[in-house]
C-alpha cells in the first residue's frame, strides 16, 4: 500500500495519493468574488492540482461542491459545464454548506484516479 501526501500544513494535506487514487482537499478561491468569479478561480486550482500529481480532469471520479447557497446554483453549473468535458463528467454531489469564511461561495473537492 502506497500513501503520498502533498502539501502538508500540520492540519491537512492538500492532495493525498493512495496507490493509483488521487484526493483533493476542498479548494476555495483566495481572492473574493461573484460567484462565477470563484467557480473558475476553484476549477483551475483543481486543475492544477491533478495536473500537479499525476492525474487530469479527464480523470476524475468524483466531485463534491459545497454551495454558500443554492442560489448560486445555476451560475456555478455553467461555469462547470464549460471546464468539464463531455464525456468525462465525474460522479458529482452538490450541497448547501455554511463555509469557513463569509467570502467563500464555492468549496470543490475532488477524488480521480491517477493517470496511468
Amino acid at each position: 500500500m502506497s500513501i503520498a501526501r502533498f502539501e502538508g500544513n500540520g492540519r491537512m494535506s492538500r492532495a493525498v495519493r493512495h496507490n493509483d487514487t488521487l484526493y483533493l482537499a476542498g479548494q476555495t478561491a483566495k481572492d473574493a468574488g461573484d460567484i462565477t468569479a470563484q467557480t473558475a478561480a476553484v476549477l483551475e486550482k483543481v486543475e492544477q492540482l491533478l495536473e500537479a500529481y499525476g492525474s487530469d480532469r479527464r480523470h476524475m471520479l468524483s466531485a463534491v461542491i459545497y454551495l454558500k447557497s443554492m442560489d448560486d446554483f445555476a451560475a456555478m453549473n455553467a461555469v462547470w459545464d464549460a471546464w468539464i468535458e463531455d464525456g468525462f463528467e465525474p460522479a458529482r454531489a452538490c450541497v448547501e454548506a455554511n463555509m469557513a469564511s463569509p467570502d467563500i461561495l464555492v468549496e470543490v473537492s475532488v477524488i480521480a484516479a491517477v493517470r496511468p
